[in-house]
């Protein structure tokens, strides 16, 4: 009787150890189904076309005939064009201009909202707007009439006797003003500022001030070193997307570039050179081209981020 009142003990056990066992590991058919769409559309929309464009860029092939493969000649091609070259020197430019001067804006009006003021929230939305707006053709035909020779800019130049340029069709200037509109879409790294400012505690500027600390000194001393993490979110996410800017120069120059080129962005080029020319295999060499260097300027932001950016751990 004992062994047999052992073998029932054993038993329990043993279905209860399989009960534990699939609780560990529950079945996963259910979130599999759910996200099966999301999956589709990571490898028909996301992976499946970007390993095509990596053949296509070894490639001959203008949508006329069937690609055929002709190893770095899109590459070398590429490298001795020299309007590439000028789309890559209007892009840095615009990069390396727009995207300091955009975040030093941002920052500026975040401590601005930060200190508190009536209807803030409304502020907030207000300055956020732009963000929402800049990359769209509405705004960019927009900024065609603000700077153009009967704009809104000439009109209040004239009213102190000053005739502008028209600023858009004019080589030296049409690039400033895409800059100025990259500028103006401030709202996005500023909300993220304001939210990186709430989250420094406000013990330290009250300890900083007993110690005779005035605004400047709190903002080297207290404020930017605890805000370098927010900072450094700002700059590598801007760099990218100013990089990837097309619209407002699509749109701004009537799809051109011009004039004389003055704001042919690499996007833009990238562009002509698939739709208008059909040459896919030398566009699809530009692509990647583009995806290396945004991933080497993103590499060399984090590299660069342990000599400034803070962290409290």
């Amino acid at each position: 009787m004992s062994s047999l009142g052992e073998l029932r003990t054993i038993a329990r056990s043993r279905r209860a150890g399989s009960g534990r066992v699939k609780e560990k590991y529950p079945d996963n058919k259910a979130a599999l189904v759910f996200l099966l769409p999301w999956l589709v559309g990571l490898l028909g929309l996301t992976i499946g076309p970007i390993i095509a464009s990596l053949y296509l860029s070894f490639t001959d092939y203008n949508l006329l005939q069937p690609p055929v493969w002709s190893g770095l000649s899109n590459f070398f091609e590429m490298f001795g064009d020299a309007r590439f070259w000028n789309s890559v020197r209007v892009t840095m430019i615009y990069v390396f201009v727009g995207v300091p001067l955009q975040l030093a804006l941002a920052l500026g009006l975040a401590i601005l909202l930060d200190k508190g003021m009536r209807g803030l929230s409304f502020y907030r939305s207000i300055f956020y707007l732009p963000s929402l707006l800049g990359g769209s053709v509405a705004i960019a035909i927009l900024w065609r009439q603000v700077f153009g020779k009967d704009g809104i800019v000439n009109g209040f130049l004239a009213w102190f006797g000053i005739d502008g340029p028209g600023w858009i069709g004019h080589p030296d200037f049409a690039l400033g003003t895409l800059i100025v509109l990259h500028i103006w879409t401030f709202g996005s790294p500023m909300v993220i500022f304001l939210a990186g400012l709430r989250q420094i505690p406000e013990m330290y500027y009250e300890a900083a001030s007993m110690d005779g600390a005035g605004r400047i000194r709190q903002f080297f001393a207290i404020t930017f070193p605890l805000l370098t993490p927010v900072i450094f979110f700002n700059l590598v996410l801007q760099i990218i997307f100013a990089f990837q800017s097309f619209t407002q120069a699509y749109v701004v120059s009537g799809g051109t570039g011009g004039p004389s080129d003055s704001t042919m962005f690499f996007t833009l080029l990238l562009y002509k050179e698939a739709f208008t020319e059909l040459d896919m295999g030398y566009a699809s060499a530009m692509s990647w081209f583009l995806l290396v260097v945004i991933a080497a300027f993103t590499a060399f932001n984090f590299w660069l981020s342990k000599y400034w950016v803070f962290y409290d751990d």
